[in-house]
């Protein structure tokens, strides 16, 4: 019996994995886009967090993900295009290119 509970806990963790794999991967194949209030040298009056990026990423793609597996260093300030990464799995980490454009 203890075996049988082994064996289904290792493929609910397999299957787990692999559900945070084929997230990852469509992760790093998508793009969002934030606008923000910026000045004219390209420096955003605010900054872009990780809660508004998944909050735009779920907005703009549909994909939920909580907003402590997003990992930035820092808060986004600048107008540009940014690589973000978010982690699905543990050392499972998907690449988001989310591009902030400045508004007046």
């Amino acid at each position: 019996m203890a075996e049988t509970t082994k064996a289904e806990e290792a493929q609910k963790i397999a299957a787990e994995r692999q559900a945070a794999v084929e997230l990852a991967k469509t992760i790093d194949e998508t793009e969002i886009t934030i606008s923000e209030r910026a000045g004219e040298d390209g420096k955003l009056f605010g900054s872009v967090t990780s809660k508004d990026i998944t909050e735009a990423l779920e907005k703009q793609k549909g994909i939920k993900v909580d907003k402590r597996k997003v990992e930035l260093e820092m808060p986004l300030r600048n107008v540009g295009r940014a690589e973000v990464k978010i982690k699905t799995y543990q050392g499972v980490i998907g690449k988001l290119t989310v591009i902030i454009k400045g508004e007046a």
